[in-house]
């Protein structure tokens, strides 16, 4: 597992008002692998029958949980739920780089949790992957979050802790309508948003864009960023024409790491100031989807899309030991044709998706000394990827679904290193790195199972196998000088198993379930040899409840509460808890109407046990633990005709704390860098709409 922070600094780089919101299942393999028809049970966010993969854990974040979250970024608001938890080396500003960890991971987290935008996977084949923050809040819809790793049959290598799908706002079948916002809050921070949406006959559309700047916590920890999205459809008796588009251009500053060296402890006398006042990383990303569906017959629909994404990546690290500017561009082109099917066939409910997808991913890094100069090294990959699905789901009884499902896909991969002895470079540079070309076929399988009890109870559990290619970033590596860069890894390999209940009793809504994930080679980062290698076999074995209590329409109160017990298996390391992730983790919120929706009020309360440092694999406590924390965020807002406002407080108790650190310490020589988060915060919003 390549740590994010060593590799990218070291220059490698519902609560609904008052009524539940409908859940359209357009734009997602996910909802009951089907692309169109009824409406998934949703209740609390708990997706029971005809949502989610049968047999997964799954939960939706609707449109008025994010409106009245207290928190700012996506990637708080995702801590709210069981199995997730997130590390933030950027000082948290709008969560600009933080990853997310989707049932214990730890550092790998990102490569771990499959990212979607409209059912379209946007996980990059680099590490710091996509950045959630380059969604902006008032263009998204819902988040649908599917545990496990059973989506890996609909969407690929990389879900293996789960799929996180993000679905955008369209203006179909919507009243024209506009609203803008803005906001100011500690740091000086300030937002702001534009958006809307009409519709007219067949034709529909919804665009907007958000700009953001904050100095940030730390010392060189700016922000600037804009955002862009755009949906448009034209619908038709039998289908459908549509086109999206989304743009960002972010400049972040990096205040890099506090450190402790056995003497100085820059966390306890400086925690805000920076050892890289010039460090920086600048992004610019574009994506494009087109696309058509085709009713071919009753039940049957064809859907046919293609899309292209580009980011352009540029970061300078002031390191007089190596390559310290880095110029990246990464482009994915994809074509993904799929039948999706919901019929009846002998008196038996049907319901299937299935199709082929295609993505050709094209990697160029030049590694300069300084800005300006000729690259010394230019790393290229291609990666082509060609699959073939089927996922199936049978109403056996009328009280027992039954899903089955499997993928086949071949990876093409060719890595070159191209060293120039002729640029301008430290005394000490690496020699070119070895060519690979390399092709792999690899499968994955779902089989899952739900069977309602009662009306009340409803039994499911699944089994299921994926599988994650390795990324370039992760063949690169950060290996010291002289030494040899080697692209060659192996796949990592993972088989799930789970099962669990959900309850519904009146206003309550309980799911729980329980899981143990087997997983051989690894992808793992060694601190000590500076190289990504595979590890011994590994596990993961967890627990998570979520529920929700609807007391009335004025007055909610959810939470969760989850268990993860993520060890080393096999070798030196056997019985070894893997770094960075919290055993314990838990949530409790309440969304109260205080008077109807002109005064509401919404409270959260999120809490992680502690961690042990990454790169600590040995497990030592003789140094630090990233500490235990409780994080208690209030909101108060409320509409009155077309004006809206609102109030927010993060951190209300001010815990000075944070969430990733890395050990690189050897024997006699202790170092550990610490990325300290904000203490408390504080945001105020107003706007109007029409």
């Amino acid at each position: 597992m390549a740590s994010a922070a060593f590799v990218a600094l070291a220059g490698i780089e519902a609560a609904a008002q008052t009524a539940l919101p409908e859940i359209s299942v357009t734009d997602t393999r996910l909802s009951g692998i089907r692309e169109s028809g009824p409406q998934p049970d949703v209740i609390g966010g708990i997706v029971g029958r005809g949502g989610g993969i049968t047999g997964a854990s799954t939960t939706i974040i609707s449109r008025q949980d994010i409106e009245r979250s207290p928190q700012v970024t996506i990637a708080d608001i995702l801590t709210r739920e069981a199995g997730i938890q997130t590390s933030s080396l950027y000082g948290g500003v709008n969560g600009a780089g933080t990853t997310v960890d989707l049932r214990g991971f730890g550092i790998t987290g990102p490569s771990n949790t499959l990212i979607l935008v409209d059912g379209r996977r946007l996980n990059d084949w680099d590490l710091p992957g996509f950045d959630l923050s380059t969604i902006a809040r008032e263009s998204i819809e819902r988040i649908e979050i599917t545990r496990g790793n059973s989506a890996g049959v609909l969407y690929g290598d990389g879900a293996v802790g789960g799929v996180i799908n993000i679905v955008t706002r369209k203006g179909v079948d919507r009243p024209s309508s506009f609203r803008a916002d803005a906001a100011v809050g500690s740091f000086n921070y300030n937002e702001g948003n534009v958006y809307g949406s009409t519709s007219s006959g067949p034709f529909s559309a919804f665009a907007g864009g958000t700009a953001i700047r904050s100095d940030g916590y730390r010392d060189n920890n700016a922000l600037h960023q804009k955002t862009a999205v755009g949906n448009f459809r034209y619908n038709v008796d039998q289908g459908s024409v549509f086109f999206d588009i989304g743009a960002d251009d972010q400049n972040l500053r990096l205040p890099g790491p506090r450190n402790y060296d056995g003497i100085t402890n820059q966390l306890l006398t400086d925690r805000r100031g920076t050892n890289t006042p010039f460090d920086y990383a600048d992004k610019q990303g574009i994506r494009l989807t087109g696309g058509f569906t085709r009713l071919l017959s009753p039940g049957l629909e064809l859907i046919v899309d293609g899309g292209l994404r580009k980011k352009d990546q540029q970061a300078a690290f002031f390191s007089p030991f190596s390559e310290s500017y880095v110029d990246t561009t990464l482009s994915t082109y994809s074509v993904t044709p799929r039948l999706n099917l919901d019929q009846v066939w002998w008196g038996i409910p049907v319901r299937a998706l299935g199709g082929i997808d295609f993505y050709r991913t094209d990697y160029e890094s030049d590694r300069s000394f300084f800005k300006g100069l000729a690259p010394i090294h230019r790393y290229n990959g291609n990666l082509d990827t060609l699959a073939a699905y089927w996922q199936q789901t049978f109403t056996v009884w009328p009280s027992t679904d039954l899903s089955f499902g499997g993928r086949i896909q071949r990876n093409d991969l060719s890595a070159r290193d191209r060293y120039d002895p002729t640029a301008p470079q430290p005394f000490f540079v690496n020699p070119q790195g070895l060519p690979l070309d390399n092709s792999e076929t690899n499968r994955a399988y779902h089989l899952g199972l739900e069977h309602r009890l009662t009306e009340n109870v409803t039994l499911f559990g699944r089994m299921a196998q994926s599988f994650r290619v390795p990324n370039i970033d992760e063949r690169i590596g950060a290996v010291p000088v002289m030494t040899v860069t080697d692209f060659d890894l192996k796949t990592q390999q993972s088989h799930d198993f789970e099962g669990g209940v959900r309850v519904r009793l009146g206003a309550l809504e309980i799911q729980s379930s329980v899981y143990e994930m087997q997983l051989t080679n690894e992808l793992h980062f060694n601190p000590i040899t500076f190289k990504n290698e595979n590890l011994d076999p590994t596990r993961r074995r967890g627990w998570e409840t979520i529920a929700s209590w609807r007391v009335s329409d004025d007055l909610r109160f959810r939470g969760s509460l989850t268990w993860i017990d993520a060890r080393f298996r096999e070798g030196p390391l056997a019985g070894n808890v893997v770094p960075v992730v919290s055993k314990w983790s838990g949530s409790a919120g309440m969304s109260w109407n205080i008077i109807d929706k002109r005064l509401v009020f919404d409270a959260d309360v999120r809490h992680f046990t502690n961690r042990f440092l990454d790169g600590n694999e040995i497990n030592s406590t003789a140094l630090f633990m990233i500490p235990s924390r409780t994080l208690v965020d209030l909101r108060l807002g409320g509409e009155l005709d077309q004006f809206f406002w609102s109030v927010s407080v993060q951190n209300l108790l001010n815990e000075l704390t944070y969430d990733y650190a890395l050990d690189t310490s050897s024997p006699g020589f202790p170092f550990v860098s610490f990325y300290p988060q904000p203490g408390r915060t504080f945001l105020v919003r107003a706007g109007m709409k029409w």
